[in-house]
């Protein structure tokens, strides 16, 4: 049976139908996780949730410790993941509210610790294939699950990554989709990579939270991204509880 973890982003920082069993804080080699580790039943399934961003919601992307997010997890016997993300939709099929189950990422990153093989940690320069970023497994059990729950998908995107925390310009945006993104978050990378590096199985949940810039009407606020995030969420329970028996 695999174990299920859960990582919760900005809008996610807890699940409501969890059943919590226990917390458990893990120290790691790269110091300190996002927070605490939830065990918990969802939906009769045992899984460990944690919020990306801290349980208060007071870490930027750019300071997320991802490293030790992700070695915690596999620690504690972790084998698959299932990442939230709240991302800006860039196409005009990404409306606010839209669940995304991205297949592609392209990583705009910079400065944030990005790999486990470096250092004194490390048993050598390794190079991982990361032509496909996300588990195909993983992926189809959400579209399936989707289906089967009356759950509206988009189910293949490429999701661009960028540093933040400020939200892109126009022009940036713009860029973006000529360079083939179609979604816009801040905290794909380094994740995924980090959990290939781990030989984790890991797919997003990407969760539109609003047009990305030049592309709505006026300016993005925070209100404005609530508001999609507290709906989307609805339609994200109802995907979880429908993929949970397909990842066991």
């Amino acid at each position: 049976m695999s174990r299920i973890g859960i990582i919760g982003g900005t809008g996610l920082t807890k699940i409501r139908q969890l059943e919590i069993i226990k917390r458990q804080v893990v120290h790691t080699p790269y110091g300190e996780p996002s927070g605490f580790f939830t065990w918990g039943q969802l939906f009769g399934h045992e899984i460990i949730f944690l919020a990306r961003h801290g349980y208060s919601h007071h870490l930027p992307p750019h300071k997320v410790n991802y490293r030790a997010n992700i070695w915690a997890m596999q620690d504690l016997g972790v084998e698959r993941v299932i990442a939230f993300n709240a991302v800006g939709g860039i196409t005009e099929e990404m409306q606010p509210e839209t669940i995304v189950i991205p297949h592609q990422i392209i990583d705009y990153t910079h400065g944030r610790d990005h790999t486990f093989f470096e250092g004194e940690n490390s048993s050598g320069v390794t190079h991982i294939d990361f032509t496909e970023p996300y588990c195909a497994q993983t992926r189809e059990a959400l579209i399936k699950a989707a289906e089967k729950a009356g759950v509206k998908i988009v189910s293949k995107a490429v999701y661009a990554a960028t540093q933040g925390p400020r939200l892109e310009t126009a022009a940036e945006i713009d860029k973006l989709e000529k360079d083939g993104c179609s979604i816009v978050g801040m905290t794909g990378m380094p994740e995924a990579a980090l959990a290939k590096e781990k030989g984790l199985s890991y797919a997003a949940c990407a969760i539109v939270a609003n047009r990305a810039a030049g592309r709505g009407d006026g300016e993005i606020t925070v209100e404005m991204i609530e508001a999609h995030l507290k709906n989307g969420i609805v339609s994200a329970a109802k995907l979880l509880e429908a993929v949970m028996p397909k990842l066991l």
